[in-house]
């Protein structure tokens, strides 16, 4: 049943452009409709989640890490008797804006284009969804409700210095980034804490690039969950049917200090209207505090045997190698750019900064291995080994 500090599709602030709205569908469930439907979404199947390239079938990418982040926020969202469909589109679109190469990727596109405003993944998810995606000639960008832009704007709380990007929504459709998000923009940052803790665990152990006893050593909460998970089949000696349930269980142990310690903030805010959620002060969706306690050893270990390890690491500097060449050639000879990108520069201007930023716009869209080609055509060599041509 809905609550009253949920989001009423029915008293949605609406849309920058007027339209009549569905009669089968609600504003935020045609919205993630949308999303769902578009380019950029499509583009995620190919763009890292840790793994440059990937060589098994089996690693998260941004696609299903989205998905799995959305199926999370969703479950969570119906608990607490939020607007589902506004979770679920909100934790779609998390990771739009990701370059390709991840982190690597988006740290090489920043450097590049740091004379011209900068880049941020986060103004990207918004700049693709209200400019650079079009599937109507009326307008630009996807026309999506005020809410869903506002929770993908600033799911990770009040964004006291945007970027260019979100500055340029924001002086046309003012997105209220001083104030706290809706709970269904902080439910669905809180599912992508949970889904990437656990599923990196996973994707780590299956690449070999985490040792299970070592994490357990590190990390007392999959220590405890580890142990309960063998004393419950003690007869079950094959780990790769223990594991998956280890994993079930650290997401469960999560979503249930999530759910409580929300649950408590709730009753102590007593919040009215989703307005008075985003005038509370401070987030009303959170993990209790011993389970924020217990996960830094796990993030920490993660980072430390996993994040920079030699294998992921070593696909580091060629990924930005690959990116910095790319701007840096486009941007030196735009006619290199494919044609709807020389009409955006015609339409906007070849003047600084509107020539980089288009630039940086194509690059960022760029999936991993189209990235991987499109360098090597236009360089002729490229700084990736073989196997990361996928």
């Amino acid at each position: 049943m809905p609550q009253p500090y949920a989001t009423d599709p029915a008293r949605s602030r609406g849309r920058l452009h007027p339209e009549p709205e569905s009669p089968l569908r609600t504003v935020f469930a045609r919205d993630r409709d949308r999303l769902i439907h578009s380019t950029a979404f499509r583009r995620l199947r190919y763009k890292t989640q840790v793994f440059v390239a990937p060589d098994g079938d089996h690693f998260r990418v941004r696609l299903t890490h989205s998905l799995e982040v959305a199926q999370i926020a969703r479950t969570i969202a119906r608990v607490l008797g939020l607007d589902e469909d506004l979770a679920e589109v909100v934790a779609l679109g998390h990771d739009l804006g990701h370059p390709p190469f991840g982190h690597s990727g988006e740290d090489a596109l920043e450097r590049a284009m740091r004379p011209h405003g900068g880049f941020d993944h986060n103004g990207h998810a918004i700049r693709i969804l209200t400019r650079l995606e079009s599937r109507t000639p009326d307008h630009d960008g996807l026309n999506l409700s005020w809410e869903v832009l506002e929770g993908l704007a600033k799911h990770n709380g009040p964004v006291a210095a945007p970027g260019w990007a979100l500055q340029a929504q924001d002086a046309i459709q003012p997105l209220d980034l001083w104030s706290q998000p809706g709970l269904e923009a902080q439910v669905a940052a809180l599912s992508d804490d949970i889904a990437y803790n656990a599923h990196d665990l996973d994707d780590g152990l299956r690449a070999g690039l985490l040792d299970l006893d070592a994490v357990c050593a590190a990390v007392p909460l999959v220590d405890a969950l580890w142990r309960d998970v063998k004393a419950r089949w003690p007869g079950e000696a094959r780990r790769g049917r223990l594991v998956p349930q280890l994993v079930r269980d650290i997401i469960g142990v999560m979503v249930e200090s999530l759910l409580a310690e929300t649950r408590t903030r709730l009753a102590e805010a007593r919040p009215g209207s989703a307005e008075d959620v985003r005038m509370a002060g401070r987030p009303l969706a959170a993990f209790g505090q011993g389970m924020s306690e217990a996960l830094r050893p796990l993030r920490r270990h993660l980072f430390e045997t996993m994040y920079t390890s030699p294998t992921v690491a070593r696909l580091r500097k060629p990924a930005e190698q690959v990116v910095e060449e790319l701007f840096a050639t486009l941007h030196e000879d735009p006619a290199a750019l494919p044609e709807r990108w020389r009409e955006r520069l015609e339409t906007q201007g070849r003047e600084e900064p509107w020539r980089a930023r288009i630039v940086g716009d194509y690059v960022a869209g760029m999936t991993d291995r189209f990235a991987i080609r499109e360098h090597r055509r236009l360089t002729g060599r490229s700084p990736m080994p073989d196997e990361s041509l996928f």
